[in-house]
């Protein structure tokens, strides 16, 4: 049986005018990631790398081109109607934990339940869950400043997953922790993307993670190549 693709990106070309000139970051960029599968991004920096995730995760609108999750396009989708989409469909985790100081670790996940709009009862179920199964159950009614780097980062990935979305992306996770923390980080997220079935993208300079990923792409040129 054929896997659903979570994220589908076809033709995508961003430009930026510079002066006169027109400077193209995305040239005609394609990328189908199946569900349960982890593919990491790599490229130097100013590759066009978080311009990418930019327009993946419908932070920005291409120049041309579509971007489809789920089956879902973003074309034509008022502001307000992108931000429901990523609400709904996309987790974001980024390099910072970036979590409310003055939450506890079940407030954290709570908050996102309560803005996507998730039943009470069920979203207790589902951090309760989240929290034991990515080892933090002991660190519940803990502020964040309690908690070590790589615990803030396990929330940030509990969090991420709180409103079950689609397709979650990935900014440099680890690039705040060290080798033992951030491969213990990407096995994490690489086991729920298939325990749940999702789509995963990172991306990541970090080569000792790479084993984790079901495929390494490289940006060149405005597109991703394997290599």
């Amino acid at each position: 049986m054929s896997r659903q693709s979570r994220l589908s990106m076809r033709s995508v070309t961003q430009t930026f005018a510079d002066g006169g000139a027109v400077i193209t970051v995305l040239d005609q960029l394609s990328l189908e990631v199946s569900e349960g599968e982890l593919v990491a991004v790599m490229g130097p920096s100013g590759s066009g790398k978080s311009t990418f995730l930019s327009i993946a995760g419908a932070l920005l609108a291409p120049t041309s081109g579509e971007v489809r999750i789920d089956g879902e396009s973003f074309a034509g989708k008022s502001p307000l109607e992108l931000a429901e989409l990523r609400l709904n469909k996309i987790g974001f985790i980024f390099q910072s934990a970036n979590l409310i100081p003055y939450l506890y670790v079940r407030e954290q996940l709570m908050l996102v339940a309560k803005l996507a709009g998730m039943e009470k009862r069920k979203a207790e179920r589902r951090a309760s869950t989240l929290l034991e199964q990515l080892g933090l159950s002991h660190r519940a009614d803990y502020y964040p400043e309690k908690l070590s780097g790589g615990e803030r980062q396990r929330v940030a990935i509990a969090r991420a997953w709180m409103n079950d979305p689609a397709v979650l992306f990935a900014d440099e996770p680890t690039a705040s922790l060290d080798a033992a923390r951030g491969k213990d980080v990407v096995r994490m997220i690489a086991e729920r993307t298939k325990a749940e079935r999702k789509s995963a993208v990172m991306v990541t300079h970090d080569d000792r993670v790479l084993s984790f990923c079901d495929r390494v792409l490289y940006m060149k040129d405005g597109r991703l190549v394997a290599q």
